[in-house]
């Protein structure tokens, strides 16, 4: 690389991002640390420790980082389909050699740390997804295409299911968004919007009063629609399917969901009550948040992080150390910085002169934004306990990395905007 190239190559690199995820990380490295230090310890800083290892992932993956953003941007483009096919090996290794980690069999053990494939996965679907959509330009509004994208998104989600992990593959279904922005039609998501409407209302009302209902509004569109013969049989068709998937999504509540993920929901609902079960992490969740009011107890001074009453607190839980510690004030900077973070991604995702960059962008910050959603929508018990990771700020090598991987990639592919068609 010439001086010329160098020179123009941080000139190109979006900085501010980078200045974000910076800060992200380094969010993450003190509430961790908050966590797990014991001040009884001779020593003040252990690199066998959580925070110490925590330290390590930071500054590797900002190395990480660094180094994706020196390679050539094409490289992402020309070996997408390697990169996912790797990617779905991993994901069919660790089902053989994996271990098992609360009843999930989705890591695989490489001397004292343990990789993810499922974080992998999401970086090496979307680069596949963008590829597919940039070499063959698909109408997204007829089905071959829209099989092909269902197709490419499902494998791994079918392989993650079967570890089993429902939360890493509920992320996938965040790729819907970057392929409505490229032409899915929008009926495809009220129908999907639609049909998790009905598997909530399924488990609050009788299933006679759901099947009452839909055939009574199919009834009163057929009749305001008696003279159109074909909007009379889609409207019977959406009507009968209706009533079978109410049968169906009771099925895979009642026989696919395990005991911990029925009663996760059902606590969620309001429609049980566990406070020492189920309900006992978001219980404790919420009073941790709630104790830090306008401006958080202090650094190291909150009560449930010092006494561990949040479990899984320096991962899926982080942002209760956050609410507890730092306060409102430290939840709305948190929440500002992946707010901010994620409207940069799209306006240069937008900006993109390659189909290619503009999707992968699209796919960074729907990924992001599900697992910011789903994971603080959790901590504060309007969602159910579904264990995905805070982006940059939870514990965890295999998550740091992969977030880094995913988001520098699209930083590259951004610097290149000019020349990468």
């Amino acid at each position: 690389m010439s001086n010329q190239q160098s020179n123009r190559f941080f000139f190109n690199v979006d900085w501010i991002t980078i200045l974000v995820y910076i800060a992200l990380c380094t969010i993450g490295f003190v509430n961790i640390y908050a966590t797990v230090f014991n001040p009884e310890e001779s020593t003040t800083f252990n690199f066998a420790s959580n925070y110490g290892k925590q330290l390590i992932f930071v500054i590797t993956g900002l190395i990480l980082g660094l180094s994706i953003l020196l390679l050539d941007g094409k490289f992402f483009s020309v070996f997408s389909p390697i990169i996912y096919g790797v990617t779905m090996l991993l994901l069919l290794a660790v089902l053989v050699v994996g271990r098992n980690v609360g009843g999930n069999q989705a890591w695989i053990p490489i001397g004292s740390f343990r990789l993810q494939p499922s974080e992998l996965a999401k970086f090496g679907t979307a680069l596949l997804l963008a590829r597919y959509i940039s070499s063959y330009s698909p109408k997204l509004n007829t089905l071959k295409p829209i099989m092909m994208a269902v197709i490419i998104v499902g494998l791994p989600m079918a392989l993650i299911m079967l570890q089993p992990d429902a939360g890493s593959m509920l992320v996938f279904l965040s790729f819907m968004f970057p392929l409505y922005r490229e032409g899915l039609p929008g009926y495809l998501l009220v129908i999907f919007w639609g049909m998790a409407f009905l598997f909530i209302l399924n488990l609050f009302v009788p299933p006679w009063i759901l099947i009452s209902a839909i055939l009574a509004m199919g009834g009163l569109f057929i009749y305001f629609n008696k003279k159109k013969q074909q909007r009379m049989i889609t409207i019977g068709v959406i009507t009968i399917a209706a009533i079978g998937y109410l049968f169906i999504a009771k099925a895979i509540f009642e026989n696919v969901l395990t005991t911990r993920q029925r009663t996760r929901i059902e606590v969620s609902l309001g429609l049980k009550t566990d406070p020492k079960g189920a309900g006992y992490n978001v219980n404790q969740s919420k009073i941790a948040i709630g104790s830090g009011q306008l401006t958080g107890r202090g650094f190291m001074e909150g009560t449930q992080t010092k006494y561990g009453y949040v479990p899984e607190q320096s991962t899926d839980f982080i942002f209760s150390t956050i609410g507890e510690e730092w306060g409102f004030v430290g939840c709305f900077t948190v929440i500002a910085l992946y707010i901010f973070m994620l409207l940069r991604i799209i306006n240069l995702a937008e900006r993109q002169r390659s189909t290619f960059s503009r999707v992968y962008g699209y796919c960074v910050a729907c990924i992001i934004f599900f697992h910011v959603f789903i994971n603080i929508g959790m901590t504060i018990g309007i969602i159910p306990v579904i264990g995905i990771p805070l982006p940059f700020i939870s514990y965890g090598g295999s998550s740091l990395w992969s977030f880094t991987v995913l988001l520098f990639i699209f930083l590259k592919l951004d610097s290149n905007r000019m020349g990468f068609i």
